[in-house]
């Protein structure tokens, strides 16, 4: 940018340098601090904002003092310190462990008539908490609250975590109680550290409570808190509520970083809760959820090795996952080695391999299989029925799907609204629309009642036959259901208008319905 002619204005710069101090994980701060001198020397005046990110620098870098300089070169250069400044050198202050300076600063500016703001008072705070001052920590609260700047949810979680860490148990739960009364609402590090607080004061049922709270509030543990929360289990010898939060923590999928989550077995064998096959399988499904099948696959070798005997749960998430992943023949290995290792397979099993095979339009050997599974005494449902005969309409196969639809009453299972939209789908593929809103009608009388997707597909067949009248029919009669068009039905309606072989009336019957 200096290499520019015209140079760039300060402001640009600003602009470049505040984004680059935001990376905090690069340590940006000297590099930032030799690029703002560069900047002066190439003729480019700093203005406040520059100096602030300067003054910013040398206060990360534990250098106040020539931070503090920095506000005399502010003054000379004709700008007034603002409360950005300030807040820079009283953080900086805090940062490098020296609270009664930054209270002696924070009473200088009060004089020169500065009020302190939000960000002000929070780095005080820090500081008092930090060195276990929480009778000043507290006064300083209730001082807070009587002026014009009320503390908000970072204020009460730094107080609150430096009193459970003292153990100061009834001041903290009292404190949370207050800021709840203040229309304040706890996040995940309110929690954690009631939590932790009343676990390590030997308050475990009350600790146990604080997270059903948690759970009821609809706050997800992070990473922090379900470290903690095995740690606790783990330590009490409470394999199962450890594998119940481990279990949640996969399901939710709140767990960022699977080698961590992975981690968490050593720990749990580490405090005598050796993890067993649900542990490792909850782990394999967060790597199959996060599609790091390599991951998974090494941990369920390492399963086998351990001597273990992986159970139809851990198959099961393997064998669907692979099938996602389209690595369909390590997908049906798997399902090989479930016999040799005696595992039987159930329907879950059989409905991902077969969902596998169709997607990749294997459909005789989905029909192989499903007479394997009714073989083996396994009876299929009607997801197992639906994905097949959707795969069969989609391959033109309507006749064979036709078939097991037919069988389906004599096996003893109800066609749903998915089944149903699946035949009125391969009707229409076909172009058999009398067949297709015949179908329909026999969904109605069965008690089974046309959604969304039933109507949009009728009326896209119609549309795709040419038969306007029926589509704007089955349009008309889809609104008054309560039930709206999709994308796709959508874009076939636009192709329409666009063309010249719609009718004026038409048009109008396609734009009141698009609009």
């Amino acid at each position: 940018m200096t290499s520019l002619r015209p140079l760039p204005s300060v402001i640009d710069f600003n602009q470049l340098f505040t984004a680059m101090s935001k990376l905090k994980a690069l340590q940006p701060h000297s590099t930032l601090i030799s690029l703002l001198r560069n900047l002066e020397l190439s003729g480019i005046r700093p203005d406040r904002h520059s100096i602030g990110i300067l003054a910013n620098c040398y206060c990360h870098l534990g250098r106040v003092d020539f931070g503090l300089s920095l506000m005399g070169k502010c003054l000379k250069l004709g700008y007034s310190p603002n409360c950005y400044t300030f807040n820079t050198l009283i953080n900086g202050f805090i940062h490098c462990d020296k609270l009664p300076q930054a209270l002696q600063l924070l009473d200088q500016i009060v004089k020169l008539g500065f009020q302190p703001n939000i960000i002000t008072y929070g780095a005080i705070f820090k500081g008092l908490c930090r060195i276990g001052d929480n009778a000043s920590a507290l006064h300083l609260l209730r001082k807070m609250q009587s002026g014009t700047c009320e503390p908000g949810l970072v204020i009460y979680n730094t107080i609150i975590d430096s009193l459970c860490k003292d153990r100061l148990l009834k001041e903290a739960l009292d404190l949370f109680t207050a800021m709840k009364s203040e229309g304040i609402i706890p996040n995940i590090i309110t929690y954690t550290s009631l939590i932790r607080g009343l676990y390590n004061s030997g308050s475990k049922v009350e600790a146990k409570d604080m997270l059903a709270e948690m759970l009821e509030c609809n706050i997800a543990p992070n990473v922090i808190t379900f470290n903690m929360l095995v740690d606790m289990f783990c330590k009490d010898g409470n394999v199962d509520e450890a594998q119940a939060i481990l279990d949640y923590m996969i399901e939710r999928g709140e767990v960022p970083n699977m080698e961590d989550a992975e981690k968490l077995l050593d720990l749990m064998a580490q405090n005598g809760c050796e993890p067993n096959i649900v542990s490792f399988s909850t782990i394999i499904n967060g790597y199959c959820k996060a599609r790091n099948m390599d991951k998974a696959l090494n941990l369920f070798q390492e399963i086998l090795q351990k001597g273990m005997k992986p159970d139809v749960v851990t198959y099961n998430t393997l064998i669907d996952a692979l099938c996602k992943a389209n690595r369909l023949s390590l997908a049906r290995q798997m399902f090989k080695e479930m016999g040799v290792q005696g595992v039987i397979p159930d329907v879950v099993t059989y409905a991902s391999l077969l969902d596998g095979l169709c997607k990749h339009m294997l459909l005789d050997e989905a029909i192989e299989l499903l007479e394997d599974m009714e073989y083996n005494g396994v009876k299929p449902n009607i997801v197992i029925y639906n994905i097949l005969m959707d795969s069969l309409c989609e391959a033109g196969q309507l006749e064979n799907a036709a078939n097991f639809f037919s069988d389906l009453v004599l096996k003893g299972l109800q066609p749903n609204v998915k089944t149903y939209t699946i035949m009125i789908k391969g009707f229409c593929k076909k172009r058999l629309m009398n067949e297709a809103a015949e179908m329909l009608t026999i969904m109605e009388e069965n008690g089974c009642y046309p959604d969304d997707r039933t109507y949009n597909t009728i009326i896209r067949g119609y549309i795709l036959n040419n038969d306007l009248s029926n589509a704007f029919y089955y349009c008309d009669l889809m609104v008054s259901k309560g039930f709206k068009g999709d994308a796709d039905t959508f874009s076939l309606f636009i192709r329409l208008l666009s063309s010249d072989s719609l009718s004026d009336s038409s048009k109008d019957q396609v734009r009141k319905f698009i609009n």
